[in-house]
């Protein structure tokens, strides 16, 4: 038995609404674990941070291995999160009134001296041009 035009629709709207439904459920899933990801990407961020510089502060007291022993980490985690440790910028200062932090080379005098303007360049050869000129 044929279906009529409209049992075919009302089969085809069905079916896309459930489609729909489970299509808008999965993308708003998806928002919320990509948002709460995020946020606990930078907890995570931030707190390697505070162990890379809790790890360098501590460097002249205890090492690496002293560390791993004490807490049970790999050393290879601990050393990770100190190398990945960017250490704080410090405030250039002006060199002192007393000197400079560079030298300055001394001018030297020239291997050979500039000519005279007021002598007159030599005569030309025989061949039209003059004396030490390059052609």
């Amino acid at each position: 038995m044929a279906l009529t035009a409209d049992e075919i629709e009302r089969r085809v709207t069905e079916n896309d609404t459930a489609r729909s439904t489970r299509r808008a459920t999965a993308a708003r899933r998806v928002g919320e674990l990509a948002r709460q990801h995020a946020a606990i990407a930078g907890q995570l961020a931030d707190i390697e941070r505070q162990l890379g510089e809790l790890l360098a502060e501590a460097d002249d007291v205890l090492t690496i291995d002293e560390l791993a022993r004490f807490t049970n980490l790999p050393a290879a985690t601990l050393t990770q999160w100190r190398a990945n440790h960017k250490p704080k910028r410090g405030t250039r200062r002006k060199p002192s009134s007393g000197g400079s932090r560079t030298q300055t080379s001394p001018v030297l005098p020239r291997s050979t001296p500039a000519p005279d303007p007021t002598t007159r360049p030599a005569e030309a050869d025989a061949g039209g041009r003059g004396a030490g000129l390059l052609s």
